[in-house]
Formats: C-alpha cells, structure tokens, sequence
C-alpha cells in the first residue's frame, strides 16, 4: 500500500503546522508520510516544541520549511491550519484534497508566561482533536 502523503501548511512554520505534524505523525503511524512548510520560515517555536514534550512528543528536530521545497511531491492533502495560509496557498498541480482549519496563532499569545503556555495547551489540544478526527476519517 502506498503511504499517503500529508502537507501541513501554515503561515511561518513554526507553531501551528509543527504541532500538527507531530500529531499527524504520531496518529498515522506509518500510514502516511507528513511533510510541513510555511509561506514564509521562522524557525520552529520552542514554546512549541514544550508543549509537545508534555505529550510525549519531540518536535525538536523539525526543520521550518519553505512551501517552494515540495514543489515536486505529489500530495494526497493539503491541510492550511491559518487564513492567511490558505489565501496564500500556492497551487500545487496534484490531485490533493485541501482541508483548511483556522487554528488560533499561540505565538501571538499575550501575557504572562503561564498564560501564553496556557494558550499553547489550548491550540495544542484543538489541533490534537483535529488531527486524530483527520486520521480516522482520511486514513
């Protein structure tokens, strides 16, 4: 059986497609093969790198990818988790079925460090249901 190929896109890469990947890789297991890129690159966030530890799992060692990278791979989803993502969204010649949830932006958090970690879990968690909800129903 063919993995299916997943691309998570997001604005910088850095928040909330990363936590997305690491749930999509964790729920698919080897089903699929995930990929995750952004319009622009920022850098992984660490305070999502932390709170995917208190999952038990370890993005640490994701990369930001620019979108301009996979131009080449054949997807079977597309899955923009920001507006601003899905309106900048490039085309991509493939047969990818593209599904787009406007997750909140934890980086813009505001606060103080235990709100800001706050509403990282709170992200967390709705891209944890929405990632779960994906694999069941897709793979």
């Amino acid at each position: 059986m063919m993995k299916k190929k997943i691309l998570v896109l997001c604005t910088g890469n850095s928040c909330r497609s990363q936590i997305a990947h690491g749930f999509l890789k964790t729920f698919a297991k080897v089903e699929a093969e995930v990929f995750s890129a952004g319009i622009e690159t920022h850098g992984v966030n660490p305070k999502a790198v932390k709170t995917m530890m208190e999952e038990g799992i370890d993005i640490s060692n994701h990369t930001s990818n620019n979108i301009d990278e996979y131009k080449n791979i054949d997807f079977d989803f597309v899955i923009t988790v920001c507006d601003n993502a899905k309106e900048n969204c490039p085309y991509f010649p493939s047969a990818a079925k593209v599904l787009h949830y406007n997750f909140s932006d934890p980086a813009k958090a505001k606060g103080t460090n235990r709100e800001v970690d706050e509403e990282f879990r709170k992200v967390r968690e709705e891209i944890k249901r929405y990632c779960k909800q994906f694999v069941d129903q897709n793979l």
